[in-house]
């Protein structure tokens, strides 16, 4: 089992920056896709970066290319997610996800592609 938990959200002004954390523990996620998905209220959980663990390839969704950054240490098996520009329409709770399967980290991720969650932290960008 996987253990996850995200920090680092907050409420910020148009155009600043934030930088979430998703420490992952219970065992070693080396092999692992990770990714972070959002959900703002009254909408679905949407994509918004992955990572594969082992290569550090990355998949970032369209309306994040250019302004967001994925990253992990390997050393603190933490992933985390570097925000800058950021837009009212980035409001969300952000999670992070990881799986076995790094098929996951490619394409267009769903959440139906990762098996385990952290419980989500609270992103408001103020305009």
């Amino acid at each position: 089992q996987v253990q996850l938990v995200e920090s680092g959200g907050g409420l910020v002004q148009v155009g600043g920056s934030l930088r979430l954390s998703c420490a992952a523990s219970g065992r070693t996620v080396k092999d692992y896709a990770m990714g972070w998905f959002r959900q703002a209220p009254g909408k679905e959980r949407e994509f918004v970066a992955a990572i594969s663990w082992s290569s550090g390839a990355t998949n970032y969704a369209d309306v994040v290319k250019g302004r967001f950054r994925i990253s992990r240490d390997n050393v603190l098996n933490t992933m985390y997610l570097q925000m800058n520009f950021l837009k009212p329409e980035d409001t969300a709770a952000y999670y992070c996800a990881a799986d076995r399967r790094t098929t996951a980290v490619y394409g267009r991720p769903s959440p139906a592609d990762f098996g385990f969650w952290g419980q989500g932290t609270q992103v408001i960008v103020s305009s």
